[in-house]
């Protein structure tokens, strides 16, 4: 009997005896405030940059630099695997955190990590530093398991410094840098799972695209007596046009908007039905007292897999104190739509445009000001890199992985965009690490399974042929 340890115990072994320094050297990074929103902060953004630069490169990445932008920078890393064939993996994340001070309902100091009952507080903790930093143990794990001196793929890692501020420069460094970044296969290590008790993979994202219409009336603002009712009111118009955004099923009504919608599968509509959701769980998370939404689907289904418009702010008018009987000459509306595969921004956009105009009366001129699109993204639940990191997840949990999408919209559909590649999505946190919020924690053996999942993840990548 050969006395040679499996791969998963060696895995385990390396990751739980290296516990230790592993977590001294992430709360040294997490000690650096990198703050992208802060200005104040920019020297401490470039620093958190340097400081996972030299920890790249004392993993043993032989090619680790510090990539400018116009803004913060972002840092790159290369591991060649030295075979010609081998599959080519990109992992994405960001060093940069969302401000956080003690006054703010913190109870220690969000940059001085406090280890708590198995958890890690600071902020970065989950979002993002834990989750990038978990592949260099990980990486690490699977050399030792393997007796290999290069991982089983060539390994990269993209690690932006603005994706709190918004990713403004992201785009652009991608497309600057997409000979150097090109790849197999995408990882965003910056999501999460479903629980502790239910680990999960999430299989896409929604993109988003908002807007403002200002509409324009009377040359300034007139008695209702003397005029109302006999000219055309922007308030009224900007009401009438909330008021068309949908249908009695609560469709979305603008012409075309649906357009390439890639439907739910009898398949997928199954698996987010395993999920142990708890409505009125998820109703108190959301301060909302009843839900409401597209007739025919589920509140999953609406809030992960179907597009969606929102009108977040209308007005136009007086607004103090008491009545001012006028016709405003000025109204505005802000609406954004989220967006699921197979619908194109642009087209979104056209559509939004033409259905305003089509709707607005003589005498109201009107002006759309868009903000700047993120594209949506989706991974088919057969794709053998999704079902390669599956595999990964259920050696490291030691139970079946589920699947899950997010409603939120983020950079990897840039990534998908200008790489040409599919992006799965490798998280461990948990709903209450509070992200963005005081507090922020990660639970540390979740973290611990991440490094485990990435071990285990290169080598079966490395055994599926690049699609």
């Amino acid at each position: 009997m050969s006395n040679t340890p499996d791969p998963d115990t060696a895995v385990r072994a390396y990751v739980g005896g290296h516990r230790a320094a592993f977590l001294d050297d992430l709360a040294e990074w997490l000690r650096i405030p990198s703050v992208s929103a802060d200005p104040a902060r920019a020297d401490d953004v470039r620093r958190s940059a340097e400081w996972l630069a030299a920890s790249l490169t004392a993993t043993g990445f032989p090619v680790v630099e510090v990539w400018p932008t116009a803004g913060a920078p972002a840092v790159f890393a290369e591991w060649p695997s030295g075979d010609p064939e081998a599959t080519t993996v990109l992992v994405y994340g960001h060093h940069d955190v969302q401000p956080a001070a003690r006054e703010d309902g913190w109870h220690t100091d969000p940059f001085e990590p406090t280890t708590k009952d198995g958890r890690l507080y600071a902020r970065g903790a989950a979002d993002d530093k834990g989750q990038v930093f978990f592949h260099t143990l990980g990486v690490r794990a699977h050399l030792a398991a393997t007796g290999r001196t290069a991982p089983a793929v060539n390994l990269k890692l993209i690690v932006e410094g603005e994706e709190e501020s918004g990713s403004p420069h992201f785009t652009e460094l991608i497309r600057a840098h997409a000979d150097r970044l090109a790849c197999d296969t995408v990882i965003v290590s910056d999501t999460g799972m479903w629980s502790e008790d239910t680990p999960t993979v999430c299989t896409g994202m929604r993109g988003l695209v908002d807007c403002q219409i200002d509409l324009y009336g009377p040359d300034q603002d007139i008695h209702s007596g003397s005029f109302g009712g006999a000219v055309p009111n922007p308030a009224a118009e900007a009401a009438r046009l909330a008021a068309a955004l949908h249908d009695a099923d609560r469709r979305v009504a603008i012409p075309g908007f649906y357009d390439g919608v890639v439907e739910l599968t009898d398949r997928e509509r199954e698996l987010f039905a395993e999920l142990p959701f708890d409505e009125d769980a998820w109703l108190r998370s959301a301060h909302s007292h009843a839900t409401l939404g597209e007739a025919g689907f589920t509140t999953l289904e609406r809030i992960w897999a179907r597009p969606t418009a929102e009108v977040n702010g209308i007005g136009g008018g007086y607004q103090g104190p008491g009545g001012k009987t006028i016709v405003p000459s000025y109204a505005q509306l802000k609406l954004s739509f989220r967006l699921v595969a197979g619908q194109d921004a642009d087209r979104v956009q056209s559509a939004v445009r033409e259905w305003a105009a089509a709707r607005l009366p003589a005498g109201i001129r009107h002006e759309i000001t868009f903000g700047g699109a993120t594209r949506p993204c989706l991974t088919p639940l057969d794709h053998p890199a999704l079902q390669s990191l599956a595999r990964a997840m259920e050696r490291a949990f030691g139970t079946k992985i589920r699947f899950t999408r997010e409603g939120g919209s983020g950079p990897a559909a840039d990534l998908q965009d200008v790489l040409g590649a599919p992006v799965l999505f490798l998280g461990i946190s948990v709903p209450s690490d509070g992200w963005h919020a005081p507090n922020e924690k990660v639970e540390l053996d979740l973290l611990l399974k991440g490094a485990e999942t990435a071990a285990y993840l290169w080598g079966d990548l490395a055994e599926q042929r690049p699609v």
